[in-house]
This record gives structure tokens, sequence and C-alpha cells, in this order.
């Protein structure tokens, strides 16, 4: 975090309980002097690792946790995991200097609604905390565009294996011209089985006929 640690006015601020997990002394600290100083905002407590983390939650849980990642023992990813299962209405907030993909989508996965970078100004750190509280899911520019990358990605795979190989087969038989008849013979396949095939395929492309399947497809790059 950067900047002053003055207390920051930000409009129609909606009253939330705060509990910090952060092993680095100094940025502790300094995050518990912003906190303090904010109203709507009442910090129930301080830890430095997971461990003490969990302890001190069975007393009394908070509507967020805001944790670094990369605390000793127990990692944030672990303990985010532990919150989630255990009293699953805390919202948590990862803070942390890691923008791999990897460790964004494990603690997603675990159950973080929001990840921020350390780095960002107490402004943005507040705005981001009002906004989970009031039901978003705020995350630094950096890796909202890094989730974005990784969603675009995945699609992309799933585009490769929308079709079978012999689906594939199929169609660039189709391509190619072949009738019902040719295509069997040439694969080894009944007419029927060949008229199933092409069904399937208008229907996973949602193609109206050969021309607009072999459209897609190649759209696709499955072609």
């Amino acid at each position: 975090m950067s900047g002053n640690v003055a207390a920051i006015s930000l409009p129609m601020s909606t009253p939330f309980s705060l509990f910090l997990v952060e092993d680095h002394t100094l940025t502790r600290e300094s995050l518990s002097v912003l906190f303090r100083g904010e109203p709507h905002v009442e910090l129930i407590g301080v830890a430095g690792s997971a461990e003490e983390a969990l302890a001190m939650l069975r007393q009394r849980q908070p509507d967020i946790a805001l944790l670094d990642l990369g605390l000793p023992g127990k990692s944030g990813i672990d303990l985010t995991r532990d919150i989630k299962r255990r009293w699953p209405e805390v919202e948590v907030m990862a803070h942390t200097v890691f923008e791999d993909r990897r460790t964004v989508l494990d603690v997603i996965r675990a159950g973080a609604a929001s990840y921020m970078l350390k780095g960002s100004t107490p402004r943005e750190l507040l705005e981001a905390l009002n906004d989970l509280r009031a039901g978003g899911a705020p995350m630094s520019p950096k890796i909202a565009r890094s989730v974005i990358r990784e969603l675009q990605g995945d699609e992309a795979v799933e585009e490769a294996y929308l079709l079978t190989s012999r689906e594939k087969e199929v169609l660039r038989g189709i391509e190619r011209g072949l009738s019902y008849k040719e295509l069997a013979a040439e694969l080894n396949i009944s007419r029927h089985t060949v008229h199933s095939h092409i069904k399937k395929i208008y229907e996973r492309l949602h193609a109206r006929d050969k021309r607009d399947a072999l459209s897609k497809a190649r759209r696709k790059g499955l072609l």
C-alpha cells in the first residue's frame, strides 16, 4: 500500500467489520492505522499468520477478511479455503504482491471474491472493500485483465474440442464434396452413422445446413 493513511472520506459507505491478516509488521501497522481512522470500518482483529487468525476468528467473524497470501506456515490460499468452509458468509479479499495467474485462480477457487495488489492507494483499497461489501467483486486492473485472458484461453481450448476426431473427419469429407455414401465407404462406417455424425455436428455448431456448418467450423479453427 502507498500514500497517506489519514482518514479518507468515501461517500455513502456502508459500515462493515474487518479482520486483517498480514505478516509484514510495517504493512500490518500501516493498514491498522488506516482502518482505525475510518468511521465506517470496524477493525475487529489483526493477525500475522493463518494459524493466529483462525484462533481469533473462532471468537468473532467479520464481514470481510483482508488476507495477505504469502504468510508463514499455512498460506493465505489455504486460509481462504478454511474461512469459506467454516464461515461461508465472510467475504474474503486477497491483498498481495503475487500477480501470477495460478495464484489468482487458486485463491478465487478457494473462495476469495476480490483480489487487490499491494501498491494500491489507501483510497483504492477502501473503495474496493466498500465495493465488496456492497456485493461486488473488485480486482486490481492488472488482475482483472489476467483473469479475462485466462478465461479466453479456456474458451479457445473448449472450441478446439467442440467436435470429436470422427466428426472432424466427416466435416472434412463434406468440405471435399463427398456424398453420404462416399463418406461411409471412406470411413468404413454406415450411411446411417454418417447421418448421425452430421446431425451432431449441426447441433454442436448451431448450424442450419452444410454451408453454415463449414463456415462456423472454419471460424472456430476446426478445419
